[in-house]
């Protein structure tokens, strides 16, 4: 939570120093949860039924668009207890916008006990930017997502920007 709130404050310095998900990457995140890239993602989505994607960002923005059969947990509401069931090796890719709020979770996850969690690179933006699709409520596709804000959505490329 702390970091979002230098996230938001930075916003205007970021803005005119960096200007690409990599950047902001390098400025906010620790790298504690190992990075798995949008391309390995899409592979192992192809070959593994066990995967447990996990989307950190607020129901708002998940009931916009969201990766295919992700679980929305959320970041200012998660709670450990919504993964209890969760078995402790499970492979757990979680993710938001570009990686920053779902390193916070992938953190507690860690600290919880759970052995294997990974940390989408570049998020639901990079993943939609590299034409991968993401889907609605209803299941279908969508070009809709959510930007976050008007000054994370310029890392947005052909989406169509939806803020409800």
């Amino acid at each position: 939570m702390k970091r979002l709130l230098i996230v938001f404050l930075s916003g205007l310095s970021f803005s005119f120093g960096q200007n690409s998900i990599e950047d902001a990457i390098d400025k906010y995140n620790s790298n504690s949860v190992a990075y798995i890239n949008v391309e390995m993602l899409n592979r192992e989505l192809q070959s593994k039924e066990n995967l447990i994607l996990l989307d950190t960002r607020s129901k708002v923005e998940y009931d916009v668009s969201h990766l295919k059969n992700a679980v929305w947990v959320g970041y200012d509401e998660f709670d450990l207890n919504t993964v209890k069931y969760l078995s402790k090796t499970s492979e757990i890719i979680v993710y938001c916008s570009i990686g920053v709020r779902s390193e916070e979770i992938g953190e507690q996850l860690q600290q919880a006990g759970f052995l294997n969690v990974k940390n989408l690179y570049g998020g639901l933006f990079k993943w939609f930017n590299k034409g991968f699709k993401v889907y609605n409520l209803s299941g279908n596709t969508t070009k809709k997502v959510h930007p976050y804000n008007k000054f994370w959505g310029m890392f947005l490329i052909n989406a169509e920007k939806s803020y409800h």
